[in-house]
């Protein structure tokens, strides 16, 4: 397979690190924030967080006209600092959990994939992190 583009999202979330962790990674939290969009949902969202555990989400438009399904396999999890996942084609992703008092940076780096313009995956990576950032400062604990 020939090497991607990787590309960086990030965010900085008024949030302790340990909510932010806790919410990016329990199933409950997923299935509220991780969308692009008004338009979308994710009615499902599974996740076994450990080194070899499998996640799974299914996003879907609401007027059910398209869906897909995310998922992976953890290849990294350090408490409160990272996850690293390969995806279901391969292309990997890190994410860098940055905790200091109230604040909590994000950093998100992906490989591209080659359907579609990196600069359109960057937006909807991005969309989707400040859909997280906007539901993790406004939902108590």
């Amino acid at each position: 397979m020939e090497t991607s583009q990787k590309v960086t999202v990030q965010t900085t979330v008024q949030a302790p690190v340990e909510k932010v962790w806790e919410f990016w990674t329990e199933p409950t939290h997923i299935t509220k924030w991780n969308t692009a969009s008004e338009e979308w949902h994710t009615p499902i969202a599974e996740n076994d967080l450990q080194v070899g555990g499998k996640f799974h989400s299914r996003m879907e438009a609401k007027d059910g006209s398209f869906g897909f399904d995310f998922g992976g396999i953890y290849d990294e999890v350090k408490l409160h600092e990272v996850i690293a996942y390969t995806l279901g084609d391969g292309r990997k992703v890190k994410i860098l959990f940055k905790g200091q008092d109230n604040v909590t940076e994000i950093i998100e780096t992906f490989d591209a994939e080659t359907a579609n313009p990196v600069e359109l995956q960057k937006q909807g990576w991005q969309a989707i992190l400040d859909n997280f950032k906007k539901y993790t400062e406004k939902t108590p604990l």
